[in-house]
């Protein structure tokens, strides 16, 4: 499970972070994902963007994610632009070695990142 960047960068605690609608859309987004509920995990991933997560470490996982769900669903062109809000998010935005290599993210993500 992802750890929400913003709890850790403010003295604020996980419950005060939970009070905020797009932190919890982010972690049922992360959730559903994780449980292999990709429409469920599409919605609650634009709802936390939508809604405004404070942290661009956050926007970046939400936006990590959503490449993975539109990858899989071969939207290679969403996944791609998925991609690049990531990136664009936090420009020090990147995927583990194991990610990269994954068949179905691994080329979008390359090329996305070919010229960085």
């Amino acid at each position: 499970m992802v750890l929400l960047a913003s709890a850790c960068a403010t003295e604020q605690g996980l419950s005060d972070v939970m009070q905020r609608p797009a932190e919890r859309a982010l972690l049922a987004g992360l959730r559903a994902y994780e449980d292999g509920q990709y429409t469920d995990a599409e919605r609650e991933l634009k709802r936390a963007l939508v809604t405004g997560l404070v942290s661009a470490k956050d926007q970046s996982a939400a936006y990590k994610h959503l490449a993975f769900v539109y990858c899989t669903s071969n939207r290679v062109a969403e996944c791609d632009q998925a991609f690049r809000q990531a990136i664009a998010a936090d420009p020090e935005f990147a995927l583990t070695r194991a990610e990269a290599g994954h068949p179905m993210w691994g080329p979008v993500y390359r090329r996305v990142t070919a010229g960085r």
